[in-house]
């Protein structure tokens, strides 16, 4: 097998029979354990005949690098990796390890059909649902049927409460945000809602360091190119952004929310937190937690 240096830019082609997003998720999930590497990334999505991936070969020689595919398809398999492997190439079918190990403990044969996890099933439909219920009812916008939410997150601005409820959406969970403002009342209907039991929605508060909610703050202002009094106000003050925040830690503690702090913490993070968090409202008390 052919090495590379590691400080030398590198091409890396993703092949995949369906979509591919499934394969690019791993893949720069795996990159990102490499520090200061520079990967080049060659998609190649629907690959599914002959033809398709003669071209798809004849690019990889072109541009040589490591493979990594998710095909299924016995005869594509075998003339990629054959292909790569006279290439000098690395060619990983980044799948196999999970089918081979689910289908040894469940003693089940894998069905061996492209694209099945993009099948228009139920599931598909209840994802589109979610994120259209999270646009619906996005900074509290609309309080009419919040009480469907699997999910409601209240937190000061910029605590990433939209973006995590769009991820959450795209798990299928529904998922609404408040925005908490001091000054402001908030709404009883939310509070009158049993988020304490198995029906309710789970409510969960976010919060962010008074520095980090700053500095978000300025920067959105500046992307939004607001008027330049609105940088002089209380929203950017640091003393009133630290008061702001210990008003909503006493609120949300008074109310028996679960607290999360988002300050280092990406989206994807916070929502795996959440999950888990439904996962014991929902009945699984003994699921511990992901990130302390």
């Amino acid at each position: 097998m052919k090495h590379h240096r590691a400080d030398a830019p590198f091409y890396i082609h993703l092949v995949s029979d369906a979509t591919g997003t499934t394969l690019q998720g791993l893949a720069r999930a795996c990159l990102s354990q490499f520090e200061e590497v520079e990967a080049v990334e060659r998609f190649w999505p629907m690959v599914r005949t002959d033809k398709q991936l003669e071209r798809v070969i004849a690019e990889i020689a072109e541009n040589p690098g490591p493979v990594l595919f998710t095909m299924v398809d016995k005869h594509l398999r075998k003339t990629l990796q054959r292909a790569v492997h006279d290439l000098g190439l690395p060619c990983m079918p980044v799948l196999d390890p999970i089918i081979k190990g689910l289908s040894s403990y469940l003693g089940v044969a894998p069905k061996g059909v492209p694209g099945l996890q993009h099948a228009l099933d139920a599931a598909y439909f209840k994802r589109i649902d979610a994120v259209d219920f999270a646009l619906s009812f996005d900074d509290g916008q609309n309080l009419d049927g919040i009480e469907e939410a699997d999910v409601i997150l209240v937190g000061v601005s910029r605590t990433s409460k939209t973006p995590t409820c769009i991820f959450l959406a795209r798990r299928g969970i529904r998922a609404a945000n408040i925005p908490f403002v001091p000054d402001l009342p908030f709404p009883e209907k939310v509070l009158k809602l049993k988020d304490s039991s198995h029906d309710g929605p789970l409510i969960v508060g976010l919060t962010e360091t008074p520095d980090r909610l700053v500095a978000l703050r300025r920067n959105r202002l500046r992307a939004e190119d607001m008027n330049p009094h609105y940088t002089e106000n209380t929203y950017l003050d640091i003393d009133r952004v630290e008061e702001e925040i210990r008003v909503a830690r006493k609120f949300f503690s008074a109310h028996g929310w679960p607290v999360i702090d988002v300050t280092r913490r990406s989206v994807e993070e916070t929502s795996a937190e959440i999950q888990l968090l439904l996962q014991r409202k929902l009945g699984h008390k003994d699921q511990p937690e992901l990130l302390s």
